[in-house]
């Protein structure tokens, strides 16, 4: 039977369907009075905060920034979080070396050695140190995050079109997923914009702002791009206590690919991952930390505990990952400050553990 046409005024066109907003369909569950999920909860108090923005007659330009921002880590999220349980290495360098420059034939062997340990690769899917990182990956374990800019970077070919490219508008929103996402950082010779990512990692380890990870600077064979870099930061920083020696144990300075793979890898032999519950600092490990080493930690590590010794534990009850609750804890009462300290104790419980 033919479909019946709607009854139209000459000259009109029927108005398409409209799709039911979001708002009006998700929005009458956050008013209800009943106990919310905790993700519910925060998402209801971003509601109630971008709805401030009203009340508070914020300008056009910054809504703008604030609704862009948003969106562009939703989306990140989608895209990441099917890849939650694998581990993640975020590659920097420069755009401009061609890909016979030793630096990035190294970066390549990298990339390859990594991907076969299971690993994969984040860019900034642009060419030089980024392409052939992702080539040595392969285009099944890379991602592109990459930047919009006037003169317009291109992804590379082998991220280009892949559900995994990421392009965002924003430098910060880009640079929060590159260390979101990574469970170690390598950064390989470039401009300014990989020593801006080199200190941020190193900054926001340092200050505990986000998880302990390996940070491996990288040249090729006899190379000095990175050797003449940490010489500076010992006259300058380490020599005028703008530094701690302990913060030197943050970051690793090689010219060796097989160093490089072997610093991250060492760093997750027996170490898994941390999270702070209250005043507490739960380390994850892969097996059970035998008693005498726990007692010895205690000891030499008690310039960074406050209010006890390490202790051996199983799941805490306030955290909220099921998946990881099988695996054995130490809990700490660490004093939050000294991660260069922190750092050096998770390599002895690599070592020995």
């Amino acid at each position: 039977m033919k479909r019946k046409e709607p009854n139209l005024l000459p000259g009109k066109t029927p108005r398409p369907r409209r799709r039911k907003s979001l708002l009006t369909e998700l929005l009458p569950r956050l008013q209800a009075d009943g106990r919310l999920r905790p993700e519910e909860q925060l998402v209801r108090e971003m509601v109630e905060t971008c709805l401030k923005l009203l009340r508070d007659r914020t300008r056009v330009g910054d809504v703008k920034l604030l609704n862009a921002a948003l969106r562009e880590l939703r989306y990140a999220f989608k895209v990441f979080a099917p890849y939650t349980g694998v581990r993640k290495i975020s590659v920097f360098g420069s755009a401009r070396l061609s890909q016979d420059a030793p630096p990035c034939r190294a970066a390549h062997e990298f990339a390859a050695r990594m991907a076969a340990e299971g690993y994969m690769i984040i860019t900034g899917a642009g060419s030089g140190i980024m392409r052939a990182a992702q080539e040595g990956a392969g285009r099944d374990r890379s991602f592109g995050v990459n930047i919009r800019l006037p003169f317009e970077q291109e992804p590379n070919e082998f991220i280009n079109k892949d559900p995994k490219l990421l392009t965002f508008r924003y430098f910060f929103t880009r640079k929060l997923m590159f260390i979101k996402e990574a469970d170690a950082v390598a950064l390989f010779p470039g401009g300014f914009g990989t020593h801006d990512e080199a200190y941020e990692s190193l900054t926001l380890v340092q200050t505990g702002k986000t998880k302990p990870m390996p940070i491996v600077f990288i040249d090729a064979p006899g190379g000095t791009y990175w050797t003449t870099w940490k010489q500076y930061v010992e006259d300058h920083l380490l020599r005028q206590h703008l530094v701690s020696e302990e913060d030197m144990a943050l970051f690793k300075v090689t010219c060796s690919v097989d160093e490089a793979v072997d610093e991250i890898t060492r760093f997750y032999r027996v170490y898994h991952s941390a999270r702070t519950v209250g005043r507490r600092l739960v380390i994850r490990v892969t097996r059970p930390i035998a008693p005498e080493l726990v007692e010895t930690l205690s000891r030499e590590f008690a310039d960074i505990l406050v209010g006890g010794p390490i202790v051996s534990s199983a799941a805490l009850e306030e955290e909220d990952e099921p998946e990881l609750a099988a695996l054995p804890r130490l809990v700490l009462p660490f004093n939050r400050t000294n991660f260069g300290r922190l750092r050096q104790l998770i390599d002895r419980i690599n070592r020995d553990g």
